[in-house]
């Protein structure tokens, strides 16, 4: 989510936003999955959407294949329709953002979770290592807000848009709310087709590589192929484009509305480009081929947003957030998160990757922190905590004593052996999930020394 490299005025403003919003309820309890394997894995989405003529409503169909990656057999699926968090279930009069329609291959039950889990059950348990495959109509109506759902005058952002499926695993079906702010998300990566029917006026940057050919008059068709992704977003409007090959052979391509500044067009390149190349080198290089940067001067009550492949970008006055949102692109992208429980792991890990970028001044940045902002607080709390009463702690604690901590850590293991643990971590769970204990686990296995006063220091539980 977005920088806070110049974070101070930032935070006062995000913290005030975080008290404001509504508290959601709990999802429903989940169901155990005796296996502990996270399934249904392996997804591959075709999607194929026709807009209207400004790019506000867009139907059509969307199938889903999966395996089973659990030794017990599957009996139902559930799909996330994450684009409803906001509105939930709207009213007769204004229906939910998200809606779908016509399911094939199973049988849906009623929505659930604030109209954002739709449950199938298949019509035969699914064997281990069976694939399958569900299918079914969806209508997307862009809600009238600046958000990355959302749109903005002439232009339209539909990020967390798609249906995606749900994970499985040994806790449970992973049914989690959309808490109002930071994210909720937990995805296994997988691949996507998807082909966009839309007016030619209209610019459509998308995650994956796209190619595009006239469609009926006045229409383009735009196909986008992404691999190994955990989620798909686009944009449409009349941006104006750029495209730019970095040294290390990354193609960027720049998309930003008539109101954007040259200036800060070319500052967000800039950065977009060597944070790229240099977090290739450090944790892998990146694999998604090509880079979207859609970037707007008027998005400052909502900031910015990572997605596999294409980030929003808001153009702040004193600096561009694309560092901190292609550091995610590694760490929630590359190695993956349950985002609602474990919100550090890309959180915290971004931060620090921008700061190192940026070669900020640690060394005192974890006294300078201060006392913790309560008892309870820790890095490892999950979004259902800082949603249940402690908001005002998730940017101290996540961002700030996040991205410290991993500093002091860097201190203790020594540059040399942080950066080899940290390029380990992202192979060993490349396009994978990674959890806190993953995390501990290759942070010892990098020193002879014993770690555990450190992570109760740091409160990493």
């Amino acid at each position: 989510m977005t920088s806070l490299r110049h974070w101070r005025a930032p935070l006062l403003a995000l913290a005030a936003v975080l008290l404001l919003l509504p508290r959601t309820a709990a999802a429903e309890e989940p169901a155990a999955v005796p296996e502990g394997a996270a399934t249904p894995d392996r997804p591959s989405y075709d999607v194929s959407l026709r807009a209207d003529a400004d790019g506000s409503h867009w139907t059509g169909h969307q199938t889903v294949s999966f395996r089973n990656s659990s030794r017990t057999p599957l009996r139902s699926v559930d799909v996330r329709l994450w684009g409803n968090g906001t509105d939930g279930c709207g009213t007769p009069g204004e229906p939910s953002p998200v809606r779908v329609s016509k399911v094939a291959g199973g049988t849906p039950r009623a929505l659930t979770v604030g109209c954002t889990a739709l449950r199938i059950d298949l019509p035969a348990p699914l064997p281990y290592r069976a694939r399958t495959s569900v299918s079914f109509d969806v209508a997307l109506t862009v809600p009238a807000r600046v958000h990355r759902f959302g749109r903005d005058g002439a232009y339209r952002y539909l990020g967390n848009a798609l249906p995606l499926l749900s994970v499985r695993d040994a806790q449970g079906r992973h049914l989690d709310p959309d808490v109002g702010f930071g994210e909720s998300f937990y995805t296994l990566s997988g691949d996507f087709r998807v082909v966009l029917d839309h007016p030619s006026t209209l610019v459509v940057p998308a995650t994956g590589t796209t190619t595009r050919h006239a469609g009926a008059p006045g229409r383009t068709v735009s196909t986008s192929v992404a691999h190994g992704v955990r989620d798909f977003a686009w944009a449409a409007g009349p941006f104006r484009s750029k495209s730019v090959t970095t040294p290390g052979g990354v193609r960027l391509n720049a998309y930003w509305t008539a109101t954007t500044s040259r200036t800060g067009v070319d500052a967000g390149l800039k950065d977009a480009a060597g944070s790229v190349d240099a977090f290739g080198k450090r944790f892998g290089r990146y694999p998604y081929g090509e880079l979207d940067l859609v970037m707007s001067d008027r998005l400052d009550d909502f900031g910015s947003m990572e997605f596999p492949g294409l980030v929003l970008l808001w153009t702040e006055p004193e600096a561009s957030g694309a560092v901190h949102e292609i550091a995610h692109q590694w760490f929630y992208g590359i190695v993956g998160n349950d985002q609602f429980s474990s919100p550090w792991l890309d959180e915290s890990f971004a931060q620090y990757a921008t700061q190192s970028y940026y070669r900020e001044p640690t060394a005192g940045c974890w006294e300078d922190q201060g006392e913790w902002p309560s008892d309870t607080a820790a890095l490892t709390r999950s979004m259902g905590y800082y949603a249940d009463g402690h908001r005002s702690e998730y940017v101290r604690v996540v961002y700030m004593r996040g991205g410290c901590a991993l500093h002091d850590l860097e201190r203790v293991l020594g540059g040399k052996a942080m950066a080899a643990m940290m390029r380990g971590y992202v192979r060993d769970h490349w396009r994978g999930v990674a959890t806190t204990a993953d995390f501990k686990r290759a942070a010892q296995a990098a020193t002879a020394k014993d770690l555990g006063p450190f992570w109760r220091r740091h409160r990493i539980l």
